[in-house]
C-alpha cells in the first residue's frame, strides 16, 4: 500500500521542500518587481535580467541580490513613501468639505439661532472667497 511507505520523515521533507518552493517564488516575483520597478534600467537590461531569470534562475537571482540587493531595499522605500503621499493627499482632498457643505451648515447655524444675520453674511462671503 503507498500510503503505508509515506512516513512522518518524508511528511517532514514534503512540507520542507514547500516551504523552500514558496520561498523561491516569492524571491523571484520579487525580482521581477524590483526589476520593473526601476526606471533608471534600460528596457533592454530589463529584459535581459528577465530572459536570464527564466532560463539560469538560481544563479540569476544570487547575481541580481548581490549586485543589486542594495538599490531594492532604496526603491521599494521610496514606491512606500511615494504611495503613502499619494494616499494622505487623496484623504486630505477627500476630507475637506466643499463650500456647498460648508453654506449649507452655516443656513442651518443660522436657521437654529447659532449665528446672527451678520455673522452669517461675514462667514459666507469668507467661504465664497
Amino acid at each position: 500500500m503507498l500510503l503505508a511507505a509515506f512516513e512522518l520523515g518524508d511528511a517532514l521533507l514534503t512540507t520542507l521542500a514547500i516551504f523552500f518552493f514558496v520561498i523561491w517564488i516569492w524571491i523571484v516575483i520579487t525580482i521581477l518587481m524590483d526589476i520593473f520597478r526601476d526606471h533608471e534600467m534600460s528596457g533592454w537590461a530589463k529584459a535581459l535580467w528577465v530572459l536570464f531569470l527564466i532560463f539560469i534562475p538560481f544563479l540569476t537571482a544570487l547575481v541580481y541580490l548581490v549586485v543589486r540587493g542594495s538599490g531594492m531595499r532604496e526603491r521599494a522605500m521610496k514606491e512606500q513613501v511615494e504611495t503613502k503621499n499619494q494616499f494622505d493627499q487623496y484623504v486630505r482632498e477627500t476630507a475637506t468639505a466643499s463650500p456647498v457643505d460648508e453654506l449649507h451648515k452655516l443656513d442651518q447655524l443660522k436657521q437654529s439661532g447659532g449665528l446672527t444675520e451678520d455673522e452669517y453674511q461675514k462667514m459666507k462671503a469668507k467661504i465664497l472667497g
